[in-house]
């Protein structure tokens, strides 16, 4: 049987992304300075000028092929429509709501208990932990305060939480990503990834618990209205009991916008929110369509092939397979500093290796997804926690970002689970 070997040439787009991508954050100081959309489209064009076997025509006839994928329309609309629901929310003031709700119901010894947990419910509920974070860091601040325990400790607790939802949540960007790339439904990735997790999420509150003695001060809490939890409930419920993604999207917009025309937010005010949250969503959009376009060509170029020749020619079990998937999807995360985009560049390639050793696209799904999340975690770098080191202030107070690592409990924790569900749980595949 002659193998296929493909053509490493095929994968320069990458090199050269990753090369500008990498070198524009070193010289700038900033991974976020350098449009991410413009260093793809650098890429892109590379990708078009390989190959003269094939004419320019030609080669848009392949781009055209890959982006009629049903996943990768699905994948873009989901986008939007998440980001609609999430503008349209917080504009009614439900992230506010929901937060001093949960601290009325705890005690000042479970604050920063508390904070993991309502980073968990609103990062899952919107789909978003840059969101959350920047929603909650300033809180966290102000609970670190009132209570004296550590602004680090306070925030990384919010940290840890909104990464949970990042992981978890069917309208996060990242399970989308996951999903659609790998071909599986939301709510069975969902289960899977679930109980992968779930000893994390538990460890976590319970060091979270211990690490915190008692404290006396009573935690300042803002008004707040039970009625602008409930779009989140719905759409949560929604989402887990399996209703379609954009039916629920929609109707968690839609009584979003009722919630807070009864609440007195202004028509404007939630018109003007819901276009900044589809707004927020065009850059992932965009990257989604233009890596697929690079895809697309590299596959035609043989690329993917040479991927997978020299998987088998170093993975010799399933096991490895899976590990080499979470080795894959982390190093391009520290590369880009965004988990979507690490699965999406890396989801194909994912697909093609999960086939060839016969791993239910569910596994591949979740493992993408912890593992992307892993990272962008603890990386210090990473938006998220260069969004609360802003929002808390934490230059001000003499802290830095590293000051959060020794308390991001959540993303080691999640690592070891999913490392141990891979070598101690057999795919029963279906």
């Amino acid at each position: 049987m002659n193998e296929n070997k493909g053509n490493l040439k095929a994968l320069l787009p990458i090199a050269v992304f990753l090369l500008l991508y990498i070198g524009g954050g070193i010289a700038l100081g900033s991974f976020y300075t350098l449009p991410t959309v413009f260093v793809f489209l650098v890429a892109l064009m590379v990708a078009f000028l390989q190959n003269k076997k094939l004419s320019f025509d030609e080669k848009i006839h392949v781009i055209a092929q890959g982006l009629a994928d049903d996943n990768i329309i699905t994948m873009c609309l989901i986008f939007l429509l998440a980001g609609i629901f999430s503008g349209t929310i917080g504009a009614a003031g439900g992230v506010d709501s929901t937060v001093y709700l949960f601290l009325s119901l705890v005690p000042a010894r479970m604050a920063v208990c508390g904070m993991f947990l309502i980073a968990c419910f609103i990062s899952t509920s919107m789909g978003t932990s840059v969101g959350t974070i920047a929603a909650l860091a300033p809180i966290a601040a102000g609970v670190s305060q009132t209570t004296g325990f550590s602004l680090p400790l306070c925030v990384a607790a919010v940290i840890c939480g909104a990464m949970f939802g990042d992981n978890l949540s069917m309208i996060s960007d990242t399970t989308i990503a996951a999903v659609r790339t790998q071909g599986c439904e939301m709510k069975d990735k969902f289960k899977m990834n679930f109980l992968i997790v779930l000893p994390a999420a538990i460890i976590t509150f319970v060091l979270f618990w211990v690490i915190t003695p008692g404290q006396s001060s009573v935690i300042e809490i803002l008004p707040y209205n039970v009625l602008k939890v409930i779009p989140y409930l719905v759409v949560l419920a929604g989402a887990l009991v399996g209703f379609n993604v954009f039916g629920v999207l929609v109707a968690g917009t839609v009584l979003s916008m009722i919630v807070g025309l009864v609440t007195g937010t202004g028509f404007v005010d939630l018109l003007a929110g819901l276009g900044s949250g589809v707004t927020g969503m065009y850059d992932i959009t965009v990257i989604s369509i233009v890596v697929a376009c690079i895809s697309s060509l590299i596959k035609a170029y043989g690329g993917i092939d040479a991927i997978l020749s020299f998987a088998r020619s170093h993975i010799g079990s399933k096991k490895g397979a899976q590990l080499g998937i979470a080795g894959l999807v982390m190093a391009v995360d520290v590369a880009t500093a965004n988990n979507t985009v690490a699965i999406i560049m890396t989801g194909a390639i994912a697909k093609d290796i999960s086939t060839e050793y016969d791993i239910d696209p569910r596994r591949t799904a979740s493992l993408l997804d912890i593992f992307a999340s892993v990272v962008q975690g603890i990386l210090p770098y990473g938006a998220q926690l260069l969004y609360a080191a802003s929002g808390a202030g934490l230059a001000a107070a003499g802290y830095s970002v590293m000051n959060f690592l020794p308390y991001l409990f959540y993303p080691y924790l999640m690592a070891v689970c999913a490392v141990v569900f891979i070598i101690f749980v057999g795919d029963k595949k279906k």
